[in-house]
């Protein structure tokens, strides 16, 4: 049960972080493009964790990994780096077009698809976790969506990328359990930010100038939300149910509409109240104990 409540901490700190960076995000915009914008945050992030592998190693005392799981680690690090990197810069491109609470919506999706997908994987959920799914699509769908709701070109985009954010969760809880969490996020953040500069140079052609001008923004994006934010993810995800997981970084949502209130002066309807209470009642329900026959 302290496992459970430990890993659950993580995973809403998470949340909060990513609530936040969407500020950082669209301040980022301004001054670079997509790629360029993730290419850079995702090898900040890489280069912050090499250090804390260094202090870990020197605090646990150096322990030989075994050939097998090198090789693990590596394929789960491409891995867990091809899903967020196309799944990050669909979710970029379409903040052009999209406006930002149907965005987060839509990006939010992945609640859905975790658990769906799951069942492939023979990832069960509870009865009490699917209704917590469909009352937090409610909550969200409340909290995001302020005009009339239709889908167009580029809302396509959004779903595609929150269908590769639940495979990433779902990555995560795979190989998670197998290797060092803090590796793995910094072979991710090599892997997503080496393919999104490459991207980046070829369609974006970025100028240092415009990255030294988003410097405030890709600092904050870079150390905080992928050092950090994706690190505690995958610690936290750590034998906790992938669609309980999923709930939790949920949170983000609420948390961006509370940063804009706090940060950008922006007022809170009662619509987006309601819409965050539902969402936490569907995350408390999710975490009641079911007792076993």
């Amino acid at each position: 049960m302290k496992k459970q409540i430990c890993s659950a901490i993580l995973l809403v700190l998470t949340a909060i972080i990513w609530g936040v960076a969407f500020v950082a995000q669209s301040v980022g915009m301004e001054y670079v493009k997509p790629f360029t914008f993730n290419g850079v945050r995702c090898l900040i992030g890489g280069v912050v964790l090499i250090p804390c592998i260094y202090l870990l190693q020197m605090i646990q005392g150096s322990q030989k990994e075994r050939k097998e799981e090198k090789r693990t680690l590596v394929i789960g690090g491409i891995c867990c780096g091809i899903c967020l990197c196309f799944a990050s810069n669909l979710q970029q491109i379409a903040l052009q077009w999209v406006a930002v609470g149907k965005a987060g919506f839509l990006t939010a999706c992945y609640i859905v698809i975790v658990p769906i997908l799951g069942l492939f994987f023979r990832k069960k959920s509870s009865p009490y976790i699917w209704c917590s799914v469909g009352i937090a699509l409610i909550g969200l769908y409340l909290l995001c969506v302020k005009d009339t709701f239709f889908l167009e070109a580029a809302d396509y985009l959004l779903l595609l990328s929150a269908f590769l954010f639940a495979v990433h969760i779902l990555v995560i809880d795979r190989f998670s359990p197998l290797v060092s969490g803090v590796k793995l996020s910094c072979i991710q953040f090599f892997v997503s930010g080496l393919f999104s500069f490459i991207l980046a140079v070829i369609l974006e052609k970025p100028q240092f100038s415009q990255i030294f001008a988003a410097r405030l923004p890709i600092l904050y994006a870079g150390v905080l939300s992928c050092g950090v934010a994706y690190t505690l993810q995958i610690i936290g995800q750590k034998g906790m149910n992938p669609t309980i997981a999923s709930l939790l970084l949920s949170l983000e949502s609420v948390v961006s509409v509370l940063a804009g209130w706090l940060l950008l002066k922006q007022k809170l309807t009662f619509r987006e109240i309601l819409g965050c209470i539902i969402l936490f009642v569907a995350i408390i329900l999710a975490q009641i104990p079911i007792k076993k026959k």
